[in-house]
């Protein structure tokens, strides 16, 4: 359960701390872009350069990269894994029996699965410098074009600064209710699959009980607030670019076309 960083949000000062989330919500999804068209293990080294470089301005400890990347591991060993026994290619590098492994094959699932780890961590370095309301509001601003639609722009951004900030509230829960039940005498870790299963049902049924009290006592609290939705509301922070988000947005851009046209 620690190892769960979805949702969780460093507290800082730092630079990137302190950039408008339009900006990095838009720099994020730009970078997750620009890695697809790295083609050599060169472009590779700038990517992974330029995540660490931005992972130290952030000033969030790398212990928690790591945490965002490990629950992904075994997706991403699968990914490597499967790439490596269908990709074929024109030299073959080694033969485990009857199983042929293509110099192409590995070079390609290596960076399939560089380019998972640098997504993963882009858009860690997102979430854990951005509060789950900021990020929310940011996605709001973004959207807001898609009101000329009667697009819900408000209320999905609600439902996911809610979601987010709930996350982060349930693991802990669960991680209580499974320390109370471990206490009482239940076993969730020997066992085959179908006796694990059968151990998850007294964490899971207190979990959704908690989960549905939580709801319901939010919803109260919305209500006595008179919340009523988007109409009407005004924001508590306007957001506003300043000279660092130019300048942010500059050496991305600047970046970008050297992975480009270097890379």
């Amino acid at each position: 359960m620690n190892n769960i960083m979805l949702g969780s949000y460093y507290p800082g000062n730092s630079v990137i701390h302190r950039m408008d989330p339009r900006v990095k919500i838009l720099l994020t999804i730009g970078f997750m872009v620009l890695i697809f068209f790295v083609t050599s293990f060169l472009g590779y080294l700038y990517i992974g350069l330029f995540v660490l470089a931005t992972a130290l301005i952030s000033r969030v400890p790398i212990k928690m990269f790591v945490k965002s990347v490990r629950p992904l591991l075994f997706l991403i060993i699968f990914t490597f894994v499967l790439n490596l026994l269908f990709i074929k290619g024109d030299t073959v590098a080694f033969e485990i029996g009857f199983i042929k492994i293509y110099w192409y094959g590995l070079e390609f699932s290596a960076f399939m699965a560089l380019r998972l780890i640098f997504m993963v961590t882009s858009a860690s370095v997102m979430t854990f410098t951005t509060t789950p309301v900021m990020l929310s509001g940011g996605i709001e601003r973004l959207m807001s074009p898609l009101k000329a639609v009667k697009f819900p722009v408000h209320e999905m951004s609600m439902m996911m600064t809610i979601a987010l900030r709930f996350i982060p509230t349930l693991i802990e829960e669960t991680d209580k209710i499974k320390k109370a039940q471990m206490a009482r005498g239940a076993n969730f870790e020997t066992g085959g699959l179908k006796q694990k299963a059968v151990a998850m049902i007294p964490l899971l049924i207190p979990l959704f009980i908690s989960a549905f009290r939580r709801a319901d006592e939010l919803a109260m609290a919305m209500e006595a607030r008179c919340y009523h939705g988007d109409e009407g509301r005004t924001s508590y922070r306007v957001l506003k670019m300043k000279g660092t988000d130019y300048i942010s947005v500059a050496l991305v851009i600047v970046f970008g076309c050297i992975i480009i046209f270097f890379g």
